[in-house]
């Protein structure tokens, strides 16, 4: 067999594979309601070992470049005790890989949803004690600069995402020139994917790649977030 049979027979076979997750999830956001889900319980759990199925093939690739702790393949299940919207299951599969602690730092996700499938990289929610530590350190380390413009990162994520406050936060110059990265609140990275990328048998090659490009990252946050202002 070449080099071309066996990819696409491998293209083929994720195309088969993702189109009952996308067939499952369609289908669900359609009729979010638990009788719908329980006639479709066979389904359900088919998409669902097959999602979890490709996260683990993920984590394992992961876990062979870096320390992280066990993979959380998230509950279909909503929490509708505090939301408006009441219907009962989310209409994606999705997983998080953190690195471990308490040594590493930041955590790796990844969404399945037709069309609307992303990975994402960074710290979601910092305590205030780690915010604050993470803006004092922005305030004059340049090589947090060099690794959000690093030409790799930037071209395969984009920019630092995340929420931020409006004015700078309290005991921070307004002024400063970096004060639009001393306002976040989340240091995120994410890249979206279509439903024919994450249908390529590459795709989990690409995810591999985005983790790689933000080791380095990972790497100066976690000394931030390990050390004190003197190093220590």
């Amino acid at each position: 067999m070449n080099w071309a049979t066996e990819a696409h027979l491998k293209n083929k076979k994720m195309h088969t594979k993702f189109s009952k997750i996308w067939s499952f999830l369609t289908n669900l956001k359609e009729n979010n309601n638990r009788d719908w889900f329980q006639e479709n319980k066979s389904a359900y759990e088919e998409a669902h070992q097959l999602a979890k199925e490709f996260f683990n093939e993920v984590y394992q690739k992961i876990e062979q470049i870096d320390a992280v702790e066990p993979l959380k393949v998230y509950r279909i299940y909503r929490d509708v005790r505090f939301s408006k919207d009441k219907t009962p299951y989310k209409t994606h599969f999705s997983c998080f890989i953190g690195r471990r602690k308490p040594n590493e730092r930041g955590g790796f996700y990844i969404h399945l949803e037709p069309e609307l499938s992303f990975i994402g990289g960074g710290f979601w929610g910092p305590e205030p004690k780690d915010l604050l530590r993470i803006r004092q350190e922005f305030l004059w380390d340049d090589e947090i600069i060099d690794i959000l413009n690093h030409k790799d990162l930037k071209g395969f994520f984009g920019e630092l995402i995340g929420e931020e406050l409006k004015t700078a936060p309290k005991g921070f110059d307004k002024n400063h020139e970096r004060i639009n990265l001393i306002r976040k609140k989340q240091f995120l990275f994410v890249k979206n994917f279509s439903n024919a990328e994450v249908e390529n048998s590459q795709w989990i090659n690409e995810i591999q790649k985005g983790y790689e490009l933000l080791l380095p990252f990972y790497h100066y946050m976690t000394s931030v977030l390990t050390t004190n202002s003197n190093g220590e």
